[in-house]
């Protein structure tokens, strides 16, 4: 760990116990504040000086082994949604993926003019292999300041190559659902997840009016969304991620959400970052590939 002693009270971080004694990296800078769980490696919060909370995180989340945490910005490799081949013994591979579910470990905690640069790492072992036969290595970077920088590093470390689905599956707090403006996406062919992957075209900007999970194919574009009655704009840009995932429940799904608390529904809209079907990942043994999702929030005049 560079220059990191979590015991010193002098700087800007330190660990704690997170909820269900999950250890947890509380991060106060000038900048920003901040939690990450080592459970996914999985930042949970996010507040950069003069702007309220950013993320949303359920009231129900479940903080224990082997459950993802509701909110935040889980990551979902080495597949998105569903196993597409499960193994004949065991039918109920985990949904996104296993690496939300894990405990990763702290590499380094490094200080960045005045940023605060975060680097969690897990790799490939006897429980992965059950579901992905490969060897891998995975390394989360995430810069805390002003902005939000997340990139998600794999590396094949085994000798053959594998093709992998991510996403930073981001959980941005809205004041409600139902009265947001998504721009960036206008004639953008995208995948509707919710009519069999029906290929359609965006016209226009976007707005959640019932429930969505869209997949925006080859699509390297900013998006933003536009919270009037939160009087801010959040802002998404990516690198190395040709997807972007658009998905709210809405009220019929949430229902069947059991850590999603009572019309929290409302409260998030999740845009990530992704490579997902057509855009997967090819590594072969020896390469690596980087997934950026930068975050960053601004106020608006109120309308």
């Amino acid at each position: 760990m560079s220059n990191a002693d979590p015991s010193r009270p002098d700087l800007p971080y330190k660990f704690i116990p997170g909820q269900n004694n999950l250890p947890k990296l509380q991060i106060a800078t000038p900048a920003a504040q901040a939690e990450i769980y080592l459970h996914g490696a999985q930042i949970t919060s996010w507040k950069p000086a003069g702007h309220e909370e950013v993320l949303f995180l359920s009231r129900q989340s479940r903080f224990e082994d082997g459950k993802a945490i509701r909110g935040g910005i889980p990551i979902c490799f080495p597949w998105f949604r569903d196993l597409p081949r499960a193994k004949a013994d065991n039918p109920k591979p985990p949904a996104h993926g296993f690496v939300r579910t894990k405990a990763w470990s702290l590499q380094s905690i490094d200080p960045i003019g005045e940023d605060l640069v975060v680097v969690l790492a897990t790799e490939s072992d006897e429980f992965t292999r059950h579901w992905f036969p490969h060897d891998f290595n995975a390394r989360h970077r995430i810069t805390v300041g002003k902005s939000l920088t997340l990139e998600l590093i794999v590396e094949n470390a085994g000798a053959t190559a594998f093709q992998f689905e991510a996403a930073l599956h981001t959980y941005n707090r809205v004041a409600d659902a139902k009265n947001l403006t998504l721009t960036g996406l206008d004639q953008t062919p995208y995948l509707d997840n919710r009519d069999n992957n029906a290929l359609k075209l965006q016209f226009g900007d976007f707005h959640f009016t019932q429930a969505a999970d869209n997949a925006y194919l080859n699509t390297q574009s900013p998006v933003e969304i536009l919270d009037p009655l939160l009087n801010r704009r959040i802002r998404l840009e990516k690198q190395g991620a040709l997807s972007t995932i658009l998905w709210n429940p809405w009220e019929g799904d949430a229902a069947n959400i059991a850590d999603l608390g009572h019309e929290e529904w409302s409260q998030f809209a999740c845009v990530e970052a992704a490579n997902i079907l057509s855009d997967a990942v090819t590594l072969h043994p020896g390469e690596q590939h980087t997934m950026t999702a930068k975050i960053s929030i601004e106020k608006v005049p109120k309308s």
